[in-house]
């Protein structure tokens, strides 16, 4: 699961990406134009935005974001608590909306109920597909009864793969996702990897779901 988390004040900012990293990849933007093109990409999960930012304020991005047809859902940072605010920013399409100060149980249980309702995970924080299920807290892979050991990356490009079946994901999508924007790897290492994952399903018949969209990037479907 990949987070991006916007926020001005680098000490908020800095405690929240200690109280994420160690169960999601986390990207940071402190200006609102800055993330609006990373949310653009659609990479991510969750977007956790702050209301006030330099450049572009929070209510900003969401607007642009959905006008362009990008669906992350988002959760609110803000210091303002008037209902105003809170209604304005679930009208634009906002997914929950969080007042600082806020504790840190809080904001992790938020999240998670923001991917258990995009149906991003399960009640039990897995994802399943046919006979294959990966387990999102323990990083393990399961097809047809058997556990199959996958590196990090290689989970990490299933786990995008099977949040998004039946939808066809750029190589730049995988990319951008699984290594990163700052990344010293080259676009090529996706195909490497699809390979990989490819070899790993093989003997389950699970290879041929792992389809190639030429031109485009990958997808997961038995179509």
């Amino acid at each position: 699961m990949r987070l991006l988390v916007v926020e001005d004040n680098e000490a908020l900012l800095k405690s929240i990406v200690q109280l994420l990293e160690t169960e999601y990849d986390v990207d940071t933007a402190t200006r609102g134009d800055d993330a609006l093109y990373q949310a653009e990409q659609g990479i991510y999960d969750v977007i956790i935005l702050d209301v006030m930012l330099p450049e572009m304020d929070g209510f900003e991005i969401l607007k642009e974001l959905r006008k362009k047809q990008v669906q992350t859902p988002v959760l609110f940072l803000t210091a303002r608590d008037s209902l105003e605010d809170r209604v304005k920013g679930l009208t634009l399409g906002g997914d929950d909306y969080l007042v600082k100060p806020f504790q840190n149980q809080e904001l992790k249980a938020r999240i998670l109920a923001i991917l258990r309702r995009s149906a991003k995970i399960s009640m039990d924080q897995t994802i399943d597909y046919k006979g294959i299920s990966i387990d999102i807290t323990k990083k393990q892979v399961t097809v047809d009864g058997d556990v199959v050991p996958f590196t990090i990356k290689q989970f990490e490009l299933l786990e995008y793969l099977l949040q998004h079946k039946e939808q066809i994901l750029t190589r730049e999508q995988i990319y951008d996702r699984v290594w990163g924007f700052d990344s010293d790897t080259t676009i090529g290492i996706v195909e490497v990897y699809v390979h990989q994952i490819r070899k790993k399903l093989q003997s389950y018949g699970y290879d041929k779901d792992v389809r190639t969209i030429r031109g485009i990037g990958y997808m997961i479907s038995d179509q």
